[in-house]
């Protein structure tokens, strides 16, 4: 059985995304994952709410982002969700090759998939759903 954490919702505005590590800290007594996992975890949310902000709702304020996150045994899910168009990852670019290397955007992803153990994209919902295994302290 999977238990709800409460959300957060944000404007999209790069000041709003102060309120995320508060929210992570929270997060982190309530589901019981070590500051270790805790350090991906917040790199991992951040780059999605900052791409949702950025690419999903093109940095326009009237639009929002919810953070959702619950807990199935040992397995953390938190979903990112913004009013954009959603996001293919199939079409996401690898950063790490040459033609990619100097472009301003394209590593948020890659981060992402480095530190979460799993990651899926709804596009019909515009959601980023990240997955971790934490292993409580």
């Amino acid at each position: 059985m999977s238990k709800k954490f409460r959300s957060l919702v944000l404007k999209s505005t790069f000041k709003e995304i102060e309120r995320l590590e508060p929210y992570l800290r929270d997060l982190q007594q309530w589901a019981d994952f070590s500051d270790e996992q805790f350090f991906d975890i917040r790199l991992a949310t951040n780059e999605a709410v900052s791409n949702a902000i950025v690419h999903g709702n093109n940095n326009d304020a009237s639009n929002k982002v919810r953070i959702d996150a619950s807990l199935k045994g040992n397995i953390l899910e938190i979903s990112v969700q913004d009013e954009g168009p959603g996001i293919n990852l199939d079409n996401i670019p690898d950063p790490r090759k040459e033609e990619n290397l100097l472009k301003q955007s394209g590593r948020g992803i890659f981060l992402i998939k480095q530190r979460a153990d799993d990651v899926s994209s709804q596009k019909k919902e515009s959601k980023l759903t990240m997955r971790f295994e934490i292993d409580g302290e």
